[in-house]
């Protein structure tokens, strides 16, 4: 049975989220996984909707976030990835189906985020592995 993966990827800095998609989606292929759904959000803030409609739907084994907060004069950047993985994980325990953190940041500069494009196979790897492995 191939693993079907939806992708929630935030349009904000997206010349790097861009390019973590592009990674995510040929290593899912390598892993004989696919991507049935994608959904644009306008940043990680606003990834949690996306995500509870994705798997409410139940059409995904597991969801894989995709985006990049870059550190600006403010702490702006930690309360969004901070509040935004925590419901991540709130909404994957309340539907017992796999999302994976593929978001990088805080605290990082653009060559940072750039140099963290991984991020996004890595996210998918978790997401195939919990499949896998919880079945």
């Amino acid at each position: 049975m191939t693993i079907r993966l939806g992708f929630v990827v935030s349009e904000f800095n997206r010349d790097i989220t861009y390019m973590m998609e592009i990674e995510g989606r040929e290593h899912a292929e390598f892993l004989g996984a696919e991507v049935t759904e994608t959904v644009y959000v306008p940043g990680a803030y606003d990834m949690p909707l996306a995500i509870k409609r994705m798997l409410k739907d139940g059409s995904v084994d597991a969801v894989v976030t995709i985006g990049c907060v870059i550190e600006g004069a403010t702490q702006h950047d930690e309360i969004v990835v901070q509040h935004a993985a925590r419901k991540i994980i709130d909404l994957s325990l309340e539907f017992e189906k796999p999302v994976s953190l593929g978001i990088s940041g805080p605290g990082m500069t653009r060559l940072e985020a750039s140099e963290r494009i991984d991020y996004a196979k890595r996210a998918v790897e978790s997401a195939v592995k919990m499949v896998q492995r919880l079945g």
